[in-house]
């Protein structure tokens, strides 16, 4: 009996992935363990693995295809004598649970547009004269037709001023106009086109295909959306998959988890000097690259380690029947990508070298960027550390990643003026500011985990001994 293969669920919070690539085509054989295809979710691309073996009769969902359900069918595999034909003609029985096309995704987002963009995505009956192709992947939709301004009337198309007074003085009817402007607008030289008689509709022909204007955000009235909108002031970008979760798990901490922050200067004069010595004195191979390159991050993280299991009741999670105590201090570190941002984890961190730190986050951080993480690998942790040094920035705030309790927003070390034995010297300061859940970690306990952090990140040998 053939072997249907659904869409995994690559972790836990996954509900649609993209396919973006199969590694098998069709007819080739497949054994267990084999990787057939590239499955990209919210935060990285992995590779789907074969359970059964046998020969791959069909192929239901095409490469490229987005938001697919998970448990939904994408392929067929026919076992060991089995009639590869007949179990690519029952895929053609079971067809995909693809998405449809996600039509006027841009009308969507326009209050009182919904139904219509709803109506839109209905996916069209199958063709019976086609009942054995595999279900194409979706292709974009043609931008729905200008949308009525909210109060204007229902026969109102978007133009811009300019263009109204001209189909004024003109006569012309605007809902006659072809408009040529951003998202189908009707502007100057349309009007211009129209007096002429090019860029005209019949009366009553429904108006061309454009895109109606998104909503910007909550707090701006119709009114103002609508004059940015005539202006072509911006540009609609849907949110993928990791914007929405990103929004969704960080908007939820910032509802749910009472925030309190707590900051302290640190004098890494000590960490910067130790850092040059240690470069210094690392190995190197045969084509003389040194075996590892610290960076301030580095020791920042295995600070923290160390300060977790010095004040082992900071490394908790809240849950609402009690607290989780961490033996381990697994530490997350903010990468940003070009999409958002992923926190790898450096577990065990308390009992790795800082060596051993610096090429273990090279590692993880340039799988990162290229989408190969697997979600153990970001799913997780017991604290966080986000460092904005590189940028410039002296200090800031960060928002917990839950379950955590605690996030660490690392700010660049500057030279600054430092009274130190009642005079004036110049030092290297870093600020550094813990964010704790209160929930969890009172003030006094924060208090006293960053202050074991400061003692660490300013005696580097605490760390090495």
């Amino acid at each position: 009996m053939p072997t249907n293969i659904l869409m995994p669920a690559l972790s836990p919070t996954m509900e649609k992935g993209n396919l973006a690539k199969w590694l098998k085509k069709e007819g080739d054989k497949v054994k267990s363990g084999d990787v057939i295809a590239e499955i990209e979710t919210d935060k990285a691309t992995m590779e789907y693995e074969a359970v059964d073996e046998g020969t791959l009769a069909k192929i239901v969902v095409p490469e490229g295809t987005q938001d697919v359900p998970v448990n939904s069918l994408i392929a067929v595999l026919a076992g060991d004598g089995e009639d590869v034909k007949a179990a690519a003609a029952s895929a053609a029985a079971k067809p995909a649970a693809v998405p449809p096309p996600k039509a006027a995704a841009s009308a969507a987002a326009k209050p009182g547009s919904a139904p219509k963009a709803a109506e839109a995505a209905k996916p069209e009956p199958a063709k019976a004269s086609a009942p054995s192709q595999a279900a194409p992947p979706p292709k974009p939709a043609a931008p729905s037709a200008p949308q009525p301004v909210a109060g204007g009337g229902s026969n109102r198309v978007f133009s811009s001023p300019l263009a109204r007074r001209l189909a004024k003085e003109a006569g012309i009817d605007l809902a006659r106009v072809q408009g040529s402007g951003p998202h189908g607008r009707v502007i100057a030289r349309d009007i211009d086109a129209a007096k002429s008689g090019k860029g005209l509709r019949a009366p009553g022909a429904a108006p061309a295909a454009g895109g109606a204007a998104p909503a910007i955000a909550p707090s701006m009235s119709d009114q103002q959306v609508r004059a940015l909108y005539e202006e072509g002031a911006y540009d609609f970008v849907p949110h993928d998959g990791m914007r929405r979760t990103i929004a969704q798990r960080l908007t939820a901490s910032t509802q749910t988890i009472p925030h309190f922050y707590e900051t302290v200067d640190c004098d890494i004069g000590k960490l910067m000097a130790a850092r040059e010595e240690i470069n210094a004195a690392a190995p190197k191979d045969k084509d003389g690259k040194p075996a590892y390159k610290l960076s301030v991050n580095d020791f920042v993280i295995k600070a923290l380690a160390l300060a977790l299991q010095q004040i082992p009741n900071a490394n908790v999670s809240w849950t609402d029947s009690g607290m989780l105590k961490h033996k381990h201090s697994d530490v997350s570190v903010a990468v940003a990508l070009p999409a958002g941002l992923i926190t790898p984890i450096i577990r065990n961190a308390e009992a790795k070298s800082l060596s051993a730190i610096s090429n273990e986050m090279k590692e993880l951080a340039g799988r990162a960027r290229a989408g190969k993480l697997k979600p153990h690998e970001y799913q997780g942790g017991t604290t966080s550390v986000s460092n904005l040094g590189m940028y410039g920035i002296k200090d800031f705030t960060a928002v917990i990643n839950p379950p955590q309790s605690t996030i660490l927003a690392v700010g660049t070390g500057e030279e600054r003026a430092v009274v130190r034995d009642g005079k004036l010297a110049i030092s290297t300061i870093m600020s550094v500011t813990l964010s704790c859940d209160h929930r969890a970690v009172d003030g006094a306990l924060g208090a006293e985990l960053i202050s074991a952090f400061k003692r660490l990140i300013e005696n580097p040998v605490m760390m090495v001994v």
